[in-house]
């Protein structure tokens, strides 16, 4: 139940967020191309939304099983047998891959946050950390996700 709820929660977030960068987008133009207006941090922001919708939408990917995989080997598979496929590929890649990311972008998220920083560009973005973090924070997502993807295939092994 817990796994669903978050699901539906990371769904609505990057729904919210796939509203937002529409919104950003189509202001950032009308105010480029009807009255010579660029405003940096508009296009900045765009490309932070953008980056947040894919890494969250990484985990919902997994758990709505829309993610890429061979599926013309896949499909011609046992339901038990997809699913020792799916433990044993997120047991053994999945999760030790996110855990690596994980680890690889905490000093790069750290170093960010320590340093305050902020756009290179006048007119930018500041607190640059907050973005980077949701690289991590995306990944840890990804391994609470991966755990209700085990459970979920572990029973579809137990039933009949």
């Amino acid at each position: 139940m817990f796994f669903k709820k978050l699901d539906i929660a990371v769904a609505n977030i990057t729904a919210v967020l796939l509203l937002l960068m529409m919104a950003n987008v189509f202001i950032d133009v009308v105010l480029r191309y009807f009255f010579n207006i660029g405003i940096i941090a508009s296009q900045e922001m765009e490309w932070h939304l953008f980056a947040t919708m894919f890494l969250l939408g990484i985990s919902y990917s997994l758990s709505s099983q829309s993610h890429v995989r061979v599926d013309f080997i896949y499909e011609r598979f046992s339901k038990k047998r997809k699913s020792i496929i799916d433990i044993f590929g997120t047991i053994f890649m999945l999760i030790p891959f996110s855990l690596l990311i994980i680890y690889g972008s905490y000093e790069f998220v750290m170093d960010s946050y320590t340093t305050n920083e902020i756009s290179q560009d006048p007119g930018g973005l500041s607190h640059r950390w907050a973005i980077k973090a949701m690289i991590p924070l995306a990944f840890v997502l990804l391994i609470i996700t991966s755990i209700g993807y085990i459970i979920k295939n572990s029973n579809t092994l137990k039933a009949k």
